[in-house]
């Protein structure tokens, strides 16, 4: 395990400038909606799965993290033992906390195996470049360090009317002028389109990983989102 940071709570799994992140996609990320706009939205996800009754002292690691805003809804709803894992500096840098980070790429997660009781994807696994390879790879990992009775929860865009909807709106050029909220979302997604639109065009290979490495307690489909719960099954 690499040193941590002195200048945040960052554990440094690989080196300097082997990662790449789209500052572009980064930017209009920052711009889509205010940090305390996306803690809000986490902790109603949270709670709609049910976080928010379940044990406080569970260890909980968030996969996919950017700047935080997970990890501080986690810890408003009391959980003490969290973690968060991304591949990218910048936005792990924007994180003011407790929580121990790890600069890593979850498709070969440094983490020891059965260690955590909860794990969370709130929309990474649509960055990942190669399906469905590196999703297999990536569940595996999380299959992987959770424990046998743990919990893997995941919210992801999936291909809904309502999305549809919503890309064909804020495409038009005049809400991109007069709506900034539109615009971020239409740069994040011209700039993320290739992973974007690949995840989107494969429901049914999508979940045929799911099934593969985890047991589905809840999966719903509304609003654009993908809301999936699994159990680990027996390795």
């Amino acid at each position: 395990m690499s040193d941590a940071q002195s200048t945040a709570n960052i554990v440094r799994h690989v080196a300097a400038g082997q990662l790449c992140c789209d500052p572009q996609w980064e930017a209009a990320y920052e711009r889509f909606e205010t940090p305390e706009e996306e803690i809000e939205k986490f902790l109603k996800r949270l709670r709609r799965f049910g976080l928010d009754k379940a044990d406080k002292k569970s260890s909980v690691i968030e996969l996919f993290c950017g700047r935080g805003g997970g990890l501080v809804a986690l810890q408003r709803l009391g959980f003490t033992n969290v973690e968060g894992v991304d591949l990218s500096d910048t936005l792990l840098e924007r994180y003011d906390g407790p929580a121990q980070l790890h600069l890593a790429d979850c498709r070969s997660l440094p983490m020891d195996d059965s260690v955590y009781d909860i794990a969370i994807v709130q929309g990474g696994l649509h960055h990942l470049p190669t399906l469905p390879a590196d999703l297999d790879e990536s569940l595996s990992e999380m299959r992987r360090i959770l424990k046998p009775e743990g919990r893997l929860y995941v919210v992801e865009p999936w291909m809904t009317t309502f999305l549809q909807l919503a890309h064909a709106i804020t495409n038009q050029p005049i809400v991109r002028r007069l709506y900034p909220k539109g615009d971020a979302l239409a740069t994040m997604t011209e700039h993320e389109a290739e992973t974007y639109y690949q995840w989107l065009g494969m429901p049914d290979v999508l979940m045929q990983s799911f099934e593969k490495h985890f047991e589905t307690q809840q999966c719903e489909t509304s609003w654009g989102k993908l809301l999936w719960v699994g159990r680990p099954w027996p390795v």
